[in-house]
């Protein structure tokens, strides 16, 4: 079940204090990003707060969770901690500054774009027939006689 777009703007928007603070959507789900750090996922409705050892000593007894299958344990922040504005942008603000900013990407190369030439003759090595592949050797059969009536006179 995807996430409603409400839950995560309240999410977002309990948040703030914390830094540049958005979401993208990611899978179906949410990402939400602290000063362009991936911090926390939304899904099902519920929050999960990317682990770390400043976020464990704040939350204390810590209840973590699976945000997708095959997912390795995040913190999973319970509704009446998600209300609470200034302890939640202090656990995403700590969050972030412990998580290392990411890897910049390689932009991917593009094709070098050639002059258009006008249409000429394809070059001979184009034009070769391709070699035809052996025939399975077969048993030849005789044409079939047909036969005749003997012919009354």
């Amino acid at each position: 079940m995807a996430s409603k777009q409400s839950s995560v703007d309240f999410f977002v928007e309990q948040m703030t204090d914390a830094g540049d603070v958005s979401a993208r959507k990611m899978f179906g789900e949410y990402g939400v990003y602290c000063d362009g750090k991936v911090v926390a996922l939304v899904c099902d409705d519920q929050l999960f707060v990317k682990p770390t050892a400043a976020g464990r000593a704040l939350i204390g007894k810590v209840t973590e969770g699976l945000p997708y299958p095959g997912a390795k344990p995040w913190f999973v922040v319970a509704g009446s901690d998600c209300e609470n504005s200034d302890w939640l942008s202090e656990l995403i603000r700590l969050t972030a500054r412990e998580l290392p900013l990411p890897k910049p990407k390689k932009p991917k190369p593009k094709p070098a774009k050639t002059a258009q030439r006008p249409k000429s003759k394809p070059d001979k090595a184009a034009q070769r027939p391709k070699p035809k592949a052996k025939a399975k050797a077969t048993k030849k059969r005789a044409p079939a006689r047909s036969k005749k009536a003997p012919s009354k006179r």
